[in-house]
């Protein structure tokens, strides 16, 4: 499985020292590969993206190796560096961005999707981007930027689609539906916020944001509602997933991108779709437990070893 979009510099307030600065690496879509990387080592997971050739850009492509992502298609551009931002949290864990990124060099992955790429991926193979990997590529570059999309669907590559909506990266708010549109009707499975659906659709409930997804015909819908549940569909099946809430709260940073990882991990090892909510509930629920968007190696695979026996446990029995 590959994942396309863009990884930046990391940097929040030491929890020790308010004049002290963490620094790690992360972003959306890459924050999703290594959790589904570290919970399923066997998966193949690759990485598309651009870094520049500075010295955040080399120690991001080291922690890509730790990370054993595949960087066969991690490009370098000459001159341009990796984007950074600060993260801030308040008490009840809910997070604020500070970005430096306008000349970021993933903007510049449309020149990298090349014959190359696209003869990389098979019919077997998944392909997941977000809204803000689709953000990110000036308004140009998106119609080749989306004609590489249908090139992949041609050939039978399963498109996953999370439609991560940040305002700030869009000129308008119907720019944003338009591509946001776009890209659900070429997808395959869809992990929808009803949260960023709300802000760009006006949808108030998860029944509302799953008849936008299939109305663009999206055969594996997943919508979270927060610590509310997950509602899913699969070829027309409904389910809806109860989830308990996490009581304690540090960082919500990345929860998203956790439990899409997980989920697509499950989905990829064949497991049922209640299975691979759970884990990856459960998964999400671990992250926002800890500081940073990436937590410590060994945490949530520890914590999906209990849930995945106490699942296959219930699923025999039922």
């Amino acid at each position: 499985m590959s994942f396309m979009g863009e990884c930046m510099v990391e940097l929040r307030t030491d929890e020790y020292s308010a004049t002290s600065l963490h620094q790690s690496f992360a972003g959306d879509v890459y924050n999703s590969a290594v959790y589904l990387k570290r919970c399923f080592d066997d998966v193949f997971v690759g990485f598309v993206t651009v870094t520049g050739d500075d010295t955040f850009s080399h120690r991001m492509r080291k922690g890509f190796e730790s990370e054993s992502l595949d960087t066969s298609m991690v490009f370098t551009h000459p001159t341009r560096a990796t984007g950074l931002y600060l993260i801030d949290t308040d008490d009840d864990g809910e997070r604020s961005f500070t970005y430096w990124r306008s000349e970021s060099a993933a903007k510049t992955i449309v020149s990298f999707l090349n014959v190359d790429v696209l003869n990389s991926l098979t019919s077997n193979d998944m392909f997941m981007f977000s809204g803000i990997s689709i953000a990110i590529i000036p308004p140009d570059e998106r119609v080749p930027f989306f004609n590489f999309i249908k090139a992949l669907k041609n050939k039978g590559v399963k498109l996953v689609f999370d439609p991560n909506y940040r305002a700030r990266l869009w000129t308008s708010l119907a720019d944003a539906k338009a591509n946001f549109e776009q890209a659900l009707s070429l997808s395959d499975i869809a992990l929808v916020g009803v949260e960023d659906m709300g802000e760009l659709f006006g949808l108030a409930s998860s029944d509302d944001v799953m008849e936008l997804c299939q109305s663009h015909s999206v055969d594996e819908v997943v919508i979270k509602n927060g610590p509310s549940s997950v509602l899913t569909s699969l070829n027309g099946k409904y389910e809806e997933h109860v989830i308990t809430p996490v009581s304690k709260v540090v960082d919500t940073t990345s929860a998203g991108d956790a439990f899409n990882g997980v989920y697509l991990g499950g989905r990829l090892q064949n497991l049922p779709i209640s299975h691979c909510v759970s884990m990856a509930a459960k998964a999400a629920g671990t992250v926002i437990q800890h500081r940073g968007a990436i937590i410590p190696k060994g945490v949530v695979e520890a914590t999906l070893e209990g849930v995945h026996k106490s699942t296959l446990a219930s699923d025999l029995t039922t």
